[in-house]
């Protein structure tokens, strides 16, 4: 009779650890230099991995563009579509897109530059110094997952 009870009550405190760990706070805000949009430094607090939008939402998702080259200039940073004071500004919902330089963009420039901006990565994807490719590279960020921008201090 007393093993029941105690079964019993091991297997509530698995559920109740399980479920404080299904509501912690996935990460503490982090106010150094994470990202950079609109030409601007930004810190990060990670937040959630979110579903795929469907057809109706994925408007509501900016562009995270993630530069994987492994000779990168020092301080190259993932470049967000928009930031806060942005019109466009989600507010923090990321779609992440895998970003490399071409051999020409490495041609072009011999030391490819620190890209801040949208307006930079669009520009170099033009000229064909960049490939895009939409989704998140093996190790990466999710695909799509919420990480709201806050000021760097």
């Amino acid at each position: 009779m007393l093993r029941k009870p105690a079964w019993i009550t091991s297997l509530l405190a698995l559920v109740l650890l399980g479920a404080a760990t299904a509501y912690a706070d996935p990460g503490k805000p982090n106010f150094m230099p994470s990202l950079y949009g609109d030409g601007e430094t930004w810190g990060t607090k990670a937040t959630t991995t979110l579903p795929a939008p469907n057809g109706n939402n994925l408007h509501s998702f900016d562009k995270l563009f993630v530069i994987t080259n492994t000779n990168n200039p020092a301080g190259q940073l993932p470049v967000a579509e928009a930031a806060p004071g942005n019109s466009a500004y989600n507010g923090g919902r990321w779609y992440t897109h895998t970003v490399e330089w071409t051999a020409e963009g490495f041609m072009h420039h011999g030391i490819v530059p620190v890209l801040t901006s949208y307006d930079e990565v669009m520009f170099h994807y033009d000229l064909g110094h960049l490939a895009i490719t939409p989704g998140s590279f093996p190790g990466g960020p999710p695909i799509y997952f919420q990480c709201p921008l806050l000021p760097v201090k």
